[in-house]
């Protein structure tokens, strides 16, 4: 167990390094292991990828609700590059069920750990009280994975969503949610708690995903969670996320829009890879706005409701704004 430093009373945790919880138990900083041979982070990025500064009073307001309600944001947690322009106006995607997830995903920044069945027992009622105080319309709410619970957290999660309907029913609601293990019983707990959109990411092509996803993720296993949400509740809109620069082809990311399609996928966004430390997979390429716009066209095409694509874009950005059909009012600047 590492040593934490701090900076005036404020923990400081090394990236990769094991700590202890306030709730008592183990889990690495960032998700993956402190390496010793990490290749150079430093690699000059391209001037399309540019992100707001995260400050300003709005941004203030936020932070200092989801601090009082003691909720994660996967805002935060994943280093997001979107905070400073999802804060500032007055959103968060909420991440409940803690901050520390029992798998280790190469791509994603999440704290990884066994939390040994700890839940917040009040989490779904401070929940919904956080998106009364920012008067959301729209909320994204989504979680670490929990393979340590019995239904993944399936249950909490339907809690969670239900009441927020319950103190805010006007505020549409999307669950960004985890494979729950592929258990059917499961999902069907959470299409059906009262949300409007229901989410699972894909992240990568089948070909990338043992060596980008944990080995309990699974690309088909993904593509059935979709398909049966779907079935569960036509009404539902469904969607999923692709990551791109992580060494795909064309013809890769054609065959997964694809497979989505086929699984009954309503909507996708496809956004670039970052590295979020240098313990994570390297970035293979800085893929183009004017190859984003290109794969959204394709994507149009297929017959998807919406395909929101470019450098930035993540699965839960400007996700209020999907359904006007414009790119999110994203401006592509075709490089």
């Amino acid at each position: 167990m590492s040593k934490i430093n701090k900076f005036q009373d404020i923990p400081i945790i090394p990236s990769g390094t094991k700590y202890k919880t306030l709730e008592g138990f183990s889990a690495i900083k960032n998700g993956i292991k402190l390496k010793n041979n990490i290749t150079n982070l430093k690699d000059k990025k391209p001037t399309w990828l540019k992100a707001k500064v995260s400050a300003g009073e709005v941004y203030e307001e936020v932070r200092n609700i989801v601090r009082d309600n003691k909720l994660s944001t996967v805002c935060e947690e994943s280093i997001c590059p979107n905070i400073g322009e999802c804060w500032n106006n007055g959103t968060a995607t909420i991440m409940v069920m803690g901050s520390v997830c029992t798998r280790a995903c190469r791509f994603c920044a999440v704290d990884t750990g066994n939390p040994n069945g700890w839940l917040d027992k009040q989490e779904p009622k401070n929940t919904a009280i956080a998106v009364q105080l920012m008067n959301l319309v729209y909320v994204v709410i989504t979680s670490v994975d929990r393979d340590d619970l019995a239904d993944g957290g399936a249950s909490h999660y339907a809690n969670c969503v239900k009441e927020i309907k319950k103190l805010n029913p006007n505020t549409g609601v999307e669950a960004l949610t985890p494979d729950f293990n592929g258990k059917l019983d499961d999902v069907r707990k959470v299409v059906l708690s009262g949300l409007d959109v229901f989410a699972q990411n894909i992240e990568t092509v089948e070909r990338l995903t043992k060596s980008v996803r944990d080995p309990r993720a699974g690309y088909k296993k993904t593509l059935n969670v979709l398909l049966v949400a779907k079935s569960i509740n036509p009404d539902v809109l469904t969607k999923s996320s692709l990551m791109l620069g992580l060494g795909e082809s064309e013809l890769e990311i054609i065959e997964t829009l694809t497979d989505l399609k086929d699984s009954k996928v309503d909507i996708v966004t496809l956004g670039q890879y970052l590295r979020p430390t240098p313990n994570h997979l390297s970035v293979e390429r800085y893929v183009t706005p004017s190859e984003f716009e290109k794969y959204r066209q394709i994507g149009l095409k297929m017959g998807f409701l919406e395909v929101v694509s470019g450098p930035l874009v993540r699965s839960s950005y400007r996700a209020d704004k999907v359904l006007q059909k414009n790119n999110v009012g994203i401006s592509v600047n075709i490089i």
